[in-house]
């Protein structure tokens, strides 16, 4: 289906930057993998991705909060793939506190990661993709690009950012056979999160099930998870041809959180 193509995924180490990665290379795309991590288990992922699809996988730890560094991962990605054809905006941090008690330095990383470096990434690659006339730019936003919540200040603000920055590249590349679209998860089941209900249970005197439906999926209709399957073939289908028209957009995948 992405044959031939190839794609940067930013925080893709892990989470659901990695369930995104694997379903563009499982789609046949050649993927650069960016983020941080074990070095050892780095190679195994790139390696087993690579073996497991027959595609040319890449990795580069570039620091997402510093735009010359995600120049040069984007031309590297140029010079080794021939082309940047599918850029996947994953990156990002998370820091919870009331807006006086926030640090400085954690709204400007978080700024930096979650809104500046989709900005830098697109700069780099769009003369590229302009000039072959194909391009896929998916941002993964999150339900948070639509709805607010107390005590996460820079990540909504970011992530509100975000909506507004694709519409705006969508705008400019729509005549260059570029769609920019983002995906606006809600709480989706990573290892992260997973390990966090027992420690919740524990900590609230409440059950594993309690934590899931009444602490983190309180604002979830369906009381279901999101699951990286469920992004990942989301946004495989926006990198296809079939979905050249489909372009500008914010989509929910919350289980109902933005229908309040």
């Amino acid at each position: 289906m992405l044959s031939g193509k190839s794609a940067i995924v930013t925080g893709s180490t892990s989470g659901i930057g990695l369930g995104i990665a694997r379903g563009l290379a499982a789609s046949g795309a050649n993927v650069m993998l960016n983020g941080f991590g074990d070095p050892n288990e780095i190679e195994a992922i790139r390696q087993e991705i690579a073996d497991g699809h027959n595609i040319k996988v890449l990795y580069n730890g570039s620091n997402m909060a510093d735009g010359n560094q995600i120049a040069a991962m984007v031309t590297e990605a140029e010079a080794e793939f021939g082309a940047v054809d599918i850029l996947i905006n994953n990156a990002g941090i998370q820091y919870v506190a009331p807006i006086e008690e926030f640090p400085v330095e954690k709204w400007d990383a978080i700024l930096a990661i979650n809104l500046s470096s989709a900005f830098h990434t697109m700069r780099a690659a769009a003369s590229g993709m302009k000039s072959r006339n194909w391009g896929r730019i998916v941002n993964v936003a999150s339900a948070h690009a639509l709805v607010a919540s107390p005590f996460k200040s820079a990540y909504v603000a970011a992530k509100h950012g975000i909506a507004g920055l694709t519409k705006t590249a969508a705008l400019e590349f729509a005549e260059h056979g570029i769609t920019v679209n983002a995906v606006c998860p809600g709480y989706v089941m990573t290892p992260l999160v997973e390990k966090q209900i027992p420690e919740q249970a524990k900590a609230r005197g409440i059950t594993e099930q309690q934590v899931i439906s009444d602490v983190l999926l309180a604002a979830q209709p369906t009381k279901h998870f999101v699951t990286v399957e469920e992004l990942s073939a989301l946004v495989n289908f926006l990198c296809t041809d079939n979905a050249r028209s489909i372009t500008g957009t914010t989509l929910p995948v919350d289980g109902g959180w933005t229908a309040h």
